[in-house]
């Protein structure tokens, strides 16, 4: 009798012991999050709030930043990749060479999310951002509402960034048949070299120099290059007086929202985008089905399947309004 409970006893040990090894051999989620740089106010919340996600959510995140280095971005990745990290998610230093990456990931198995940004040429998997065509419609709406008539001067984001055509798509859409009816005058129409301030101000300088008094609205395509168009503004005494748009939500641009010297910003909330990110790479880790994916865009070689929220126009009145995220997911996804 002994000797049977001697042996029960053993079995069940040993029992316990595979057990508790198989529970420690489960392979953690991890997931690579890959930056272009954190310039932008933004980013630097994008990634808090992916990386908390991800962690409430059971798994792990390894954040690297590029710097605006493309070079450097790709041998980040080959880190991440080396790793066997389970899901990549990127915001592309350069969109054309981030396709390197998506080769790579392919070869190892390692799907790849392009946040925010859309990497061109490549097989890419998902794509979740904002519906850019729509903030450039918003820009353009505000200022058809506010001004009616007048000389429009465009300042777009950098070339290199594929949301730069998006945003001018939906501006243009919007501005086009006032335009050939001629109650709106395109006067200047740029592209910046990066989305830097130093750029937007350069810029409306020359725009300035060229068209003295003669330019009733900015339609500019992010916060930071607006703050440079405010200081060409300011040195000719027209800060407050010309409409300025913008694009992020910076903590500076509502400031001079509240001032008058911008007129909005359209706001993307960071928060949900971060949120539907980290959702959908637990997801794929998880060999689950991301159900938000109900469009696709075309990067050049195949139709992204894509995740596409809503932004909203910031602007003096509405300024102090607080965001219920888990409310703006359940209207986003209903």
């Amino acid at each position: 009798m002994k000797t049977k409970v001697i042996a029960l006893i053993a079995m069940f040990s040993f029992g316990f012991f595979v057990f508790q090894s198989c529970q420690k051999s489960q392979k953690e989620t991890v997931i690579g999050l890959l930056m272009d740089d954190f310039a932008t106010e933004r980013w630097a919340k994008d990634t808090t709030f992916f990386i908390n996600k991800v962690n409430e959510l059971g798994g792990k995140v390894i954040c690297r930043i590029a710097n605006r280095n493309p070079l450097k971005q790709l041998e980040q990745a080959k880190e991440l990749i080396d790793k066997k990290v389970d899901v990549l998610v990127i915001v592309p230093a350069d969109l054309e060479k981030a396709a390197q990456i998506v080769e790579a990931a392919g070869a190892a198995h390692i799907q790849v999310i392009s946040y925010d940004r859309l990497i061109l040429n490549s097989d890419l998997d998902y794509y979740i951002s904002f519906d850019n065509v729509r903030v450039g419609e918003l820009q353009a709406e505000y200022v058809l509402n506010r001004l009616g008539k007048g000389n429009v001067a465009l300042i777009g984001g950098p070339l290199s960034d594929y949301n730069s055509f998006f945003l001018r798509l939906g501006q243009i859409g919007i501005l086009q048949p006032f335009i050939e009816r001629g109650d709106i005058k395109i006067i200047y129409d740029q592209h910046a070299t990066s989305w830097s301030d130093t750029s937007g101000y350069r810029l409306a300088h020359a725009c300035l120099r060229a068209y003295p008094n003669k330019v009733d609205a900015f339609i500019v395509s992010n916060d930071l290059l607006a703050k440079g168009v405010i200081e060409a503004l300011e040195e000719k005494s027209l800060a407050g007086k010309v409409l300025v748009t913008g694009q992020d939500g910076d903590s500076l641009a509502c400031e001079n929202i509240i001032m008058g010297k911008q007129s909005m910003t359209v706001y993307k909330p960071v928060e949900a985008l971060a949120i539907a990110a980290a959702e959908a790479s637990m997801a794929i880790a998880g060999n689950r089905k991301i159900e938000n994916a109900s469009t696709t865009i075309s990067n050049g070689t195949k139709l992204v399947p894509a995740i596409l929220l809503a932004p909203m126009v910031v602007n003096k009145g509405n300024i102090g309004m607080q965001i219920n995220t888990v409310k703006y997911m359940k209207d986003q996804f209903k």
